[in-house]
């Protein structure tokens, strides 16, 4: 009698499987054709703010606890698995892969539409920080949280002053509060500030958790996104406090520049043009031709593509790298004088028409000009001097500076401060 009521319960056990795995089925079709809905009338596509409403209504018909905790569980895989199914329905038609080959080696995963399929390039099942700040649009960092297994999204305020001691203890009391571990992750969803913030948070959080970065701005997608750089600021000294700490990953994502003003894309343009001046005659030109906009997508890679090969020549900035500080010696001086008035871009333009030959300068403003880029500076040189002589990159008295004599081609020179601002001083005058 005991084997009959076995049979019977398994086989009904069978039968309920098998509604399961039909409803299972027809609830993964109409995803798709929500996800097709949203996408063509340009809706968050992986949005998961109904679902807390959804499992708390459903859920209010189960009256046994512990089999209701079961539910929860349960559908609640089910949604993640919707998400990860619809993240393949809407994947960019076409990647750039670049590989970093530095410790372990990551990718920079390049293409329009990609912030959508975070989940699918980014182990984000466990707990992630999503770190941004109040300048990026929410919709970007709530995307990387739909995608999440558990997400706390902390916005920092927009600006280098979040740069600091005490946004940095902040953010590690967050990550302690929320639980984290060694086995969990922080992302960055910003520009240069929010990289810079998260990749050193994550680099000194139980000595190290996983980091990885979405960078929102162009100067970010083409510069500060790779080459392991984190870093905080200290008593007016730019990133003077920091840490080289690689990240796990980087996904880039043109779409995303959409929101940014255009002299925000001027300002990461100017480290595509300082890149194209030491290593890459053809990516001159082609920001030299046409409207840059037009060829943003190929900007973006020929520029990492540089970086990428001198990172992974000089990690630690002992050699080559240097060249990567073209325009920067009087560049950061010019933006730390300026107290915010320029951007860092702005201030770079500035500083690479210091150290260029006449010939390379002549295009060089040409372009700038063209473009509404900075190419003058007259303000205070003995205020320059004294931030130039603080700089990290100074040695004692002596700088090595990055001139470009012929495009595509670079050289270094050691310089005491004194000479390097006389030299700023012929050459802005």
């Amino acid at each position: 009698m005991a084997n009959n009521s076995l049979e019977k319960a398994r086989l009904e056990i069978n039968e309920i499987d098998k509604q399961m795995a039909e409803l299972f089925v027809r609830r993964i079709k109409l995803t798709e054709a929500v996800a097709e809905y949203k996408q063509k009338n340009d809706l968050p596509i992986l949005d998961k703010s109904r679902e807390a409403e959804v499992i708390r209504r459903n859920s209010a018909y189960i009256e046994d606890e512990e089999i209701k905790s079961l539910y929860v569980r349960f559908i609640q895989k089910t949604m993640e698995l919707s998400r990860i199914h619809q993240s393949k329905l809407i994947a960019p038609a076409t990647e750039n892969l670049i590989r970093v080959n530095i410790g372990e080696g990551y990718s920079i995963h390049i293409g329009r539409g990609l912030l959508n399929c975070a989940g699918e390039i980014f182990n984000l099942n466990r707990r992630v920080l999503i770190l941004t700040d109040s300048g990026v649009p929410k919709e970007y960092s709530e995307k990387i949280a739909s995608l999440c297994h558990k997400a706390k999204i902390l916005t920092v305020k927009e600006g280098e002053g979040s740069k600091s001691f005490a946004t940095l203890e902040m953010i590690e009391d967050e990550m302690l509060t929320f639980g984290m571990t060694r086995t969990d992750c922080v992302v960055a969803v910003g520009g240069g500030v929010v990289g810079d913030l998260a990749g050193f948070a994550a680099s000194i959080y139980m000595r190290g958790v996983d980091f990885y970065n979405i960078p929102t701005t162009l100067l970010s997608q083409v510069d500060s996104s790779i080459g392991g750089k984190t870093a905080i600021n200290l008593d007016g000294v730019k990133n003077i406090v920091g840490s080289f700490y690689q990240p796990k990953g980087v996904l880039i994502d043109p779409d995303m520049l959409k929101s940014l003003p255009r002299r925000q894309l001027l300002n990461g343009l100017a480290e595509a043009i300082k890149m194209s001046l030491t290593s890459d005659e053809g990516l001159f030109e082609l920001i030299e031709g046409e409207d840059f906009e037009n060829n943003i997508e190929d900007i973006i890679t020929r520029s990492l593509l540089i970086k990428k090969a001198v990172v992974e020549a000089d990690e630690r900035e002992g050699g080559i790298r240097k060249i990567l500080n073209f325009g920067h010696t009087l560049g950061h001086a010019i933006e730390a004088d300026g107290k915010g008035r320029l951007y860092h871009g702005e201030c770079v333009a500035i500083g690479m028409t210091a150290v260029c030959s006449g010939e390379v300068k002549a295009r060089l403003v040409a372009l700038l000009k063209k473009v509404g880029l900075p190419y003058s500076y007259d303000e205070n040189y003995d205020k320059a001097a004294e931030l130039i002589s603080h700089d990290k990159k100074c040695d004692g008295k002596q700088l090595s500076v990055v001139f470009v004599d012929k495009i595509g081609s670079y050289r270094i020179e050691k310089m005491d401060v004194d000479s390097f601002i006389c030299h700023i001083r012929k050459e802005l005058k």
